[in-house]
């Protein structure tokens, strides 16, 4: 059981890693005027829910399985994400109008980067905690 929950997990953790991933590049391409802000916010905030649902099952995941430790590394991200869609506007988390003013480019890129690492972090603590659980049913 303890190495399904983990697996799942993995699957989770990669899909949230392709999500970083994405808003990276889309970031990076509103940079450097490849889109307009209009396109980039756009195709970001279809993400946003997935992203939070995908966050939110892993932490839900962990604290059913009681894994105390990872469920706390897993709660703040959660409640970020949480935080970081309730009060948003008709626009949605990206605003086109607002992307380019006072620095938010960068500080969604800034979060998009720290979120990167997140996920990667995550990823190599499930992918050891399942091979911990896999190596003691053999």
């Amino acid at each position: 059981m303890e190495a399904a929950v983990f697996i799942l997990a993995l699957v989770d953790c990669c899909a949230l890693i392709f999500l970083s991933v994405y808003f990276i590049i889309t970031l990076s391409d509103l940079e450097c005027d490849y889109i307009n802000a209009r396109a980039c916010c756009s195709k970001l905030n279809k993400w946003v829910i997935p992203e939070m649902v995908g966050q939110c099952l892993s932490t839900m995941l962990m604290l059913v399985s009681m894994h105390w430790f990872i469920f706390l590394l897993n709660l703040p991200v959660a409640a970020w994400n949480f935080y970081r869609y309730v009060p948003m506007g008709n626009t949605g988390v990206f605003d086109p109008t607002e992307i380019h003013n006072r620095g938010q480019l960068k500080s969604h890129m800034k979060e998009a980067m720290i979120k990167l690492g997140y996920h990667l972090l995550c990823f190599f603590i499930y992918l050891y905690r399942w091979d911990q659980q896999h190596l003691q049913t053999c």
